[in-house]
């Protein structure tokens, strides 16, 4: 999977959200300032490129639709954080989130706590 800019990701989070759409669809989908037809077209066909998204065409218009799942992206998003920039520890990750928020340490032991079941399911 690649790494999606900021425009992709914020016109993949319309298409999860609609689930499949043309470019006007997707415009629709913009709350703040729409950009240009042209702009969210060319994204598409970028996104498509990347084996992101997928489209069929109905007459001379395409419907797009996403080829991965939010979760999914989302998944290889936390992976690329935790091992970019914390060196693979989630425990790292997790300190670095407790200091930033201002958690206390029973919601910082419940994560701890949570990251373990996860990872040895027998305890």
């Amino acid at each position: 999977m690649k790494q999606l800019t900021k425009a992709e990701e914020e016109i993949m989070q319309i298409l999860w959200e609609i689930g499949e759409g043309t470019v006007k669809d997707v415009l629709e989908g913009f709350v703040e300032k729409q950009p240009a037809y042209t702009t969210v077209a060319t994204v598409l066909k970028v996104l498509k490129k990347k084996e992101i998204v997928d489209n069929k065409a109905i007459g001379n218009t395409y419907i797009y639709s996403p080829k991965i799942s939010k979760e999914e992206y989302s998944s290889y998003q936390m992976k690329h954080l935790l091992n970019n920039y914390f060196g693979g520890s989630f425990k790292r990750l997790a300190t670095f989130f407790a200091k930033d928020n201002d958690m206390d340490i029973e919601e910082l032991e419940f994560m701890l706590k949570e990251s373990e079941s996860k990872t040895n399911p027998k305890k």
